[in-house]
């Protein structure tokens, strides 16, 4: 598995995924769903490119264990999040239910930082 691709193709997606949806809410004039477009380009995006970049600029990172676990845990994380986030913006589930999921999911994408900070300070020069 090529960890800089795997972030960089997935972010392009999520890059897609956050200019329809601003386009969207541009067109309809709801705004609703800004916090979720906001979300998806930067939990999506920004921070997978990013992580992509950092990847193909230091390639000692990409060999570990650590990277593929940072890999998923950001993934999981994060298309969980973004998944209940839109539905409770979107009015379709009530917060009640999503509510205690959501920290599970943001606890993933905090593992995966940290996954990622442990990986920087062991294997950066």
């Amino acid at each position: 598995m090529n960890i800089s691709r795997a972030f960089l193709v997935t972010g392009s997606l999520y890059l897609i995924v956050g200019i329809l949806l601003g386009m969207y809410m541009g067109g309809s004039g709801n705004h609703t769903l800004a916090p979720v477009h906001a979300h998806i380009n930067l939990l999506g995006f920004t921070l997978m490119t990013i992580f992509g970049l950092a990847y193909v600029m230091v390639p000692q990172l990409a060999g570990s264990s650590l990277a593929k676990a940072h890999f998923w845990l950001h993934q999981a994380g994060a298309l969980i999040l973004l998944a209940l986030l839109f539905l409770m913006m979107s009015g379709s589930v009530a917060e009640a239910t999503v509510g205690p999921v959501m920290p599970v999911a943001e606890l993933a994408i905090l593992l995966g930082a940290v996954t990622f900070a442990i990986n920087l300070y062991r294997n950066a020069a």
